[in-house]
């Protein structure tokens, strides 16, 4: 069932776990992602990128996204992933997204601010969940990042941002990267719990693959309610795709070839569903 992010982060913040968020492309990463849920009863975030609209065709993925959440028996979010175009954001907003992220988080504080609540008074009226984003999370979208040069979220600015704002999650940079880290990763917890101590709402972590478990609980009892997935799901996609592809290329045999790399994929995200503590959830 389709339903908005802030049911389903809040829900999360009550009973102190996280919601997985997890980036598709096509049909068949959407559907070893919700499968995953439904095997695991958990609440699920399906995100769908600025790029992979672009790439997909955003009308096709679109339908068909929503069309997955709609139909299973758990609840699913449909989030607009690291938008910064207010027309994209409008969009999705009117196509049936129940959740958006507006990402300023290159601009200055001032201009962040500034654009965050225009989209906040687009997504508003139509109880569209809004998710910004404040500090440098380093690395591309949908490419390998190392960790360099983070501008860490300041804890000052996290309040001014939300109480000036009035977004329902708060993207923060504690450390964490986007794509592969370089090394061990390295999060600031002690500047993770003074965001939470000063930040009411929902906090979102980018870059959940690659952390370490011990990592992961630790950000939950930091705060953190969202953990965005994209990197491992891609590696178990092209790992099953190269394994199979050699044993059964002479048979041209599409659904052999796919059906092993959707139950790679949906392995890879049930296991972040338990991390995350929200199997059963649902």
């Amino acid at each position: 069932m389709l339903v908005p992010m802030a049911e389903l982060l809040a829900a999360a913040q009550r009973e102190g776990y996280a919601a997985g968020a997890f980036n598709t492309y096509n049909l068949e990463i959407t559907r070893a992602i919700v499968r995953a849920a439904e095997a695991q009863q958990a609440p699920l975030i399906v995100q769908v990128g600025s790029s992979a609209l672009r790439y997909a065709g955003r009308e096709a993925l679109t339908a068909l996204v929503l069309a997955e959440a709609q139909r299973s028996p758990v609840p699913v979010a449909v989030h607009l992933d690291h938008s910064a175009k207010l027309d994209e954001i409008r969009w999705c907003v009117e196509q049936g997204f129940t959740s958006v992220m507006i990402d300023g988080s290159a601009l200055p504080l001032a201009e962040n601010i500034a654009l965050t609540r225009e989209a906040v008074a687009i997504a508003r009226p139509h109880g569209v969940t809004v998710e910004a984003e404040l500090g440098s999370i380093v690395g591309e979208e949908d490419r390998a990042a190392e960790r360099e040069a983070v501008g860490l979220t300041s804890p000052a600015q996290a309040e001014q941002f939300v109480q000036a704002t009035a977004v329902d999650a708060l993207a923060v940079a504690v450390g964490n990267v986007h794509g592969f880290y370089k090394g061990e990763p390295k999060l600031d917890t002690a500047r993770l719990d003074e965001i939470h101590r000063r930040v009411p709402v929902p906090l979102v972590l980018h870059g959940a693959s690659g952390l370490s478990d011990a990592a992961i609980q630790r950000s939950i009892q930091g705060g953190v309610r969202k953990f965005n997935v994209n990197t491992e799901l891609r590696v178990a996609l092209f790992t099953a795709l190269a394994d199979t592809l050699p044993r059964i290329h002479a048979h041209y045999d599409v659904p052999g070839l796919f059906t092993p790399a959707i139950a790679a994929m949906q392995a890879v995200v049930e296991e972040k569903l338990q991390l995350f503590g929200s199997a059963g959830k649902a």
